[in-house]
């Protein structure tokens, strides 16, 4: 699939990744606390790492899911870890939220900065692209993009090289960047020949000790168009 239709193949292209860097996954904390109390931003942190550590999993084990199964799986293990017994309306309700996540307070305003500058950008994501699209949507960030990158169209997750391929496929050429919060997603896209910034939201984050430095680190979005207006000016 290309995302041919006003894409000009041309310049610097920037896949962002979604959950974590764009949308902020510990959004659901405060829904969480009615069911798991004082334990609630623990709940969501491992909801959230284990959402990965399965499509790792699957990746590897080429048993493709696609990415709404790999969190509400997760959810399921982090109520078990904290030994909640969770009804169907509740579970439904929480799963709901990964479609109605805030986005983090710098993206809109880091974004529309972005826009004033000769780049192109696409949403890169393991979810599927109608999730993708309504998060997106509700976050009103949409209209910054000129389309969504699901995995979903090849079945695996980063950070498989193949991922990363089909981004650049998609794309349609032009030197393409993976903006991004999780080191993994970083240095699977330099493995891959990308170009990749790392968004360092904690100055506590640290990166994978893998002898891999990004190609840029800042701390906001706002921070990534500022790089990019200095590289332009």
């Amino acid at each position: 699939m290309r995302l041919a239709k006003g894409l000009r193949p041309m310049g610097i292209v920037l896949g962002f990744d979604v959950y974590g860097t764009l949308i902020d996954t510990a959004g659901v904390t405060a829904a969480l606390r009615p069911l798991a109390g004082e334990h609630a931003a623990a709940f969501a942190q491992l909801w959230r790492e284990k959402q990965l550590e399965y499509s790792f999993r699957r990746a590897l084990m080429r048993k493709y899911v696609d990415f709404s199964v790999c969190i509400a799986q997760a959810f399921e293990y982090a109520a078990r870890v904290h030994n909640l017994d969770i009804g169907e309306p509740e579970r439904a309700r929480m799963l709901a939220l990964y479609r109605t996540l805030p986005a983090f307070p710098d993206v809109a305003s880091g974004l529309d900065a972005l826009a004033a500058l000769p780049l192109r950008r696409l949403a890169f994501s393991n979810g599927r692209r109608d999730d993708v699209e309504a998060l997106l949507l509700q976050a009103g960030i949409r209209d910054r993009f000129e389309g969504v990158v699901s995995l979903l169209d090849i079945r695996t997750f980063k950070p498989d090289p193949a991922a990363y391929a089909h981004f650049r496929e998609t794309a349609g050429g032009g030197e393409a960047w993976l903006v991004s919060s999780n080191p993994f997603d970083v240095i699977g896209a330099l493995a891959a020949g990308m170009k990749a910034a790392w968004v360092k939201r904690s100055p506590a984050a640290v990166f994978d000790p893998w002898d891999v430095e990004p190609t840029a680190i800042v701390s906001s979005i706002a921070g990534l168009a500022a790089l990019f207006q200095t590289a332009n000016s």
